[in-house]
């Protein structure tokens, strides 16, 4: 337990953004420079490790619930962000102040709101999964729950995958064609499921009806409460949040692709059909995200006992350094273009 103590880091981030924010000044840039500049250095200077969990580790791991407490704890934590901001908003003049507050509380929304928010989406449980769309509310991103799950898990690395970024695509035009093509592909998706259950588009088993209502009625909620201008910047919040998910997206997929069997069909995914990272800092912040080639070869397994596959692709820097780079596309076409191509040869 004590060693597990480790993923409170998740919460740093989130803290540092209450403090920035309400220090104000330059202050309100904390979090960009923790997130950006202080976790890369950390990370650079910290040990890999490579958990290996026996069988009867596994099984009391899923059933210990301390791990799916600090999942839930982000609820709270979440929409405490993005009311302190938008209070803060309210009586900000500054517009150097306004950009950071926007910027922090994206981050604070990417990492412990649509993160956890993915985390939880794949239980099996009604509460859990309500508890994952609630925290993509604030994000306006409740459509990706859908698409997440019974579109990216089955189309990962290949064209069909809005969330898998190709071959020397830049992240800026990734970010375009993911978050447009993810929002339709979560409506074909949804009409599909409704025409195999032979129910009408007005059935109350139509996700997607609901998902736009609640988001404008939380929108509303603001605009009634804080006004045009700050309603305004809470959507400028949530694209922040949802660029920063993306670009996630970008950096566990880029360039890497499933081969066409004979029959015409893609192959079964598998480990190396995403980018892996065990760099220890990146790890315990993002809930085990960065163990991505496990969470794909096996969707439904909890953060806590996700391992480092052998043969899945190593990202050479760990996740908050690799989203850091991907802003540079022409250095991270030099840093990444040939590990894709060794990758993609040594899998042929």
């Amino acid at each position: 337990m004590i060693k597990d103590l480790k993923y409170l880091m998740a919460y740093s981030i989130a803290i540092i953004a209450f403090i920035g924010i309400l220090a104000g000044g330059p202050l309100v840039y904390l979090t960009v420079v923790y997130t950006f500049i202080f976790i890369p250095i950390l990370e650079s200077n910290t040990k890999e490790y490579k958990n290996e969990y026996s069988d009867d580790e596994k099984k009391n791991r899923n059933l210990d619930p301390f791990f799916d407490f600090l999942l839930y704890l982000n609820i709270p934590i979440v929409f405490g962000i993005f009311f302190v901001s938008l209070n803060t908003l309210l009586y900000t003049n500054s517009v150097y102040e306004i950009i950071g507050i926007i910027i922090s509380a994206s981050i604070v929304m990417a990492t412990n709101g649509i993160n956890v928010a993915h985390e939880l989406g794949h239980r099996k449980s009604l509460f859990s999964r309500t508890c994952s769309k609630l925290l993509y509310l604030p994000c306006q991103y409740m459509h990706f729950f859908i698409e997440h799950n019974y579109g990216h898990h089955i189309n990962v690395a290949t064209p069909d995958d809005p969330a898998t970024a190709k071959y020397k695509q830049n992240l800026y035009s990734f970010w375009i064609s993911s978050v447009t093509k993810t929002y339709i592909s979560a409506w074909r998706i949804q009409l599909k499921l409704l025409r195999v259950s032979k129910l009408s588009f007005f059935s109350l088993r139509n996700d997607m009806i609901f998902y736009t209502l609640f988001q404008i009625s939380f929108l509303i909620f603001i605009y009634l409460n804080y006004g045009l201008i700050i309603t305004i910047y809470s959507v400028l919040m949530s694209i922040g949040s949802f660029l920063f998910l993306e670009t996630i997206n970008y950096v566990e997929h880029y360039g890497l692709l499933r081969k066409i069997k004979s029959n015409g069909k893609y192959e079964r995914v598998k480990p190396h059909h995403s980018w892996n990272s065990n760099h220890t800092i990146g790890r315990i912040t993002l809930y085990e995200l960065t163990r991505h080639s496990d969470h794909h070869f096996i969707s439904s397994k909890k953060y806590q006992v996700l391992e480092s596959i052998d043969d899945s692709p190593q990202l050479p820097y760990g996740y908050p350094t690799s989203i850091l780079i991907s802003f540079f596309p022409p250095l991270w076409f030099r840093i990444m273009n040939p590990l894709v191509e060794h990758h993609m040869d040594y899998t042929n």
